[in-house]
């Protein structure tokens, strides 16, 4: 990152961030706040407590180059522009004074996203919006200096995408909710969340907190810079388009209007992003609740709640997180995988280790290794060990019918038995018994030539042992 003229704003310009963020929580409004027992949150309607010369620590050398590493880290396909990762810090070796005066004048104006549809968990597409690079470098530059001014207000019930919090902490306090006697939840979906966003009502609520003009414009030139189809720019007038780095914090900002109403009505409740869940003592008191704030949703945000996907019911009757609650025969409150979060996991599985692939067995076996340790790292947190061992027989009689496919000849295959450990007769046998890959694979010589063992030799991973190293961890 060229260094510029960054000196005339010397050492105390380079620790703006933190400044901003010590100013407020210094400001009388925050500490009347606290005393008076409120969510931090309520401080955000002080006037008193704005951010100014935002843009000044959004531009420093240091908070920039912080900004490229992480871009960088991220990578991510090029947007309308073409330009990529690797190609972007030669480009601001050229181009950076010129942005950077765009951007302390106030003038810089964002390109249109690239719209991108992927498959969502659930059936249907997902919409996501990416940034040229550059505008990726700038949204992250200003989530690194806006972050620390709104993480000190945001509700403690809310854990998506905000730092030292995660899923793991949510449905814990969700499971000690359920345990504490409230057997009803309200599960709150939001209709298309990221495309409803009312950009008046965003850009009201972040002015209540930022004083400086120039970043309140660039945000909201972001969210209105269009989207580009097929060489078409569409116009956008509501939305946060996800793909960018700044969105998350903008949908923090926008539902701690909801954690605040929450809180204020003594509500037990986990927020992640846009996926809400609050825990009530009975059916009557959930449908209450629900209608309520839906109502508030609509009336103060203008967002809307998806009916059919929303409802009340019994914990261990619904999904979050991937997770669902139950109480176990021991009456135990207890976390496990949810049925439809299993099911994608098998889907997944299914596609990575189909037999027609026709690629080699470690090529699959690190795109295999690369889902599931991810996958163990995630739910590793629920005491049901059976999922893990239950996966583990089922992907190792994946593994050797997708062998058995790739040495397609009778010959090679009995050779490849025999070779493997398998006795001949028992190799032979096998191979002129005729049965289908799935059936073969579950047999005695398959499973002697392909032991597990020696699949764990080749590269599988057991989730059940990887599961095992967590939980005791």
């Amino acid at each position: 990152m060229p260094q510029g003229t960054d000196g005339e704003f010397g050492d105390g310009m380079r620790q703006k961030t933190s400044q901003l963020a010590l100013d407020f929580a210094a400001s009388g409004e925050f500490r009347e706040a606290q005393s008076e027992g409120l969510e931090p949150s309520a401080a955000l309607a002080a006037p008193a407590a704005l951010a100014r010369d935002v843009m000044e620590a959004v531009v420093t050398s240091e908070n920039m180059s912080r900004a490229l590493k992480r871009v960088r880290e991220n990578k991510g396909s090029p947007g309308v522009d073409g330009m990529t990762v690797h190609e972007l810090p030669a480009y601001l070796k050229e181009a950076w004074p010129q942005l950077k005066q765009s951007l302390l004048e106030g003038t810089y104006r964002p390109q249109p996203v690239k719209r991108v549809q992927i498959p969502k968990p659930g059936g249907g597409m997902r919409e996501l919006g990416i940034p040229t690079v550059v505008d990726r470098l700038i949204q992250q530059a200003l989530l690194q200096v806006l972050s620390p001014l709104y993480e000190p207000t945001f509700s403690e019930h809310s854990y998506g995408f905000r730092p030292g919090r995660n899923a793991h902490q949510a449905v814990k306090a969700a499971r000690e909710y359920v345990s504490s006697g409230r057997h009803y939840v309200v599960d709150l979906d939001l209709e298309k969340f990221f495309d409803r966003v009312n950009h008046d009502i965003l850009l009201s609520r972040l002015a209540r907190r930022i004083g400086d003009k120039r970043v309140l414009g660039l945000i909201r030139r972001s969210l209105g810079a269009g989207v580009m189809q097929n060489g078409v720019v569409c116009e956008r007038y509501e939305g946060t388009p996800q793909g960018g780095p700044l969105s998350p914090l903008l949908a923090n900002v926008l539902l701690d209007e909801l954690d605040i109403e929450l809180t204020r009505r003594g509500h037990a409740f986990c927020r992640y992003a846009d996926d809400c869940n609050i825990y009530v003592r009975s059916r009557r008191a959930g449908e209450r609740v629900l209608a309520s704030v839906t109502e508030f949703l609509a009336k103060r945000l203008r967002l809307q709640v998806n009916r059919e996907k929303s409802g009340v019911d019994h914990p261990w009757e619904r999904k979050f997180l991937g997770f669902r609650i139950y109480r176990s025969s021991t009456g135990e409150i207890r976390l496990d995988v949810a049925p439809q979060a299993l099911d994608r996991a098998k889907g997944r599985i299914r596609e990575i280790t189909g037999r027609n692939r026709g690629i080699a067995p470690d090529r699959l076996l690190r795109e295999l290794r690369t889902f599931t340790d991810g996958w163990v790292q995630y739910f590793h947190v629920i005491r049901s060990p059976g999922v893990f061992v239950a996966l583990d027989k089922w992907i190792r009689r994946r593994l050797r019918c997708y062998r058995w496919v790739q040495w397609k000849t009778s010959r090679r295959r009995a050779r490849e038995l025999i070779r493997r450990g398998a006795e001949p007769s028992q190799a032979w046998a096998t191979v002129w018994k005729g049965s289908g890959p799935w059936r073969v694979s579950r047999s005695k010589a398959m499973s002697v030539a392909l032991s597990n063992a020696h699949l764990v030799e080749l590269g599988f991973h057991s989730l059940q042992a990887r599961y095992a190293a967590l939980a005791a961890s």
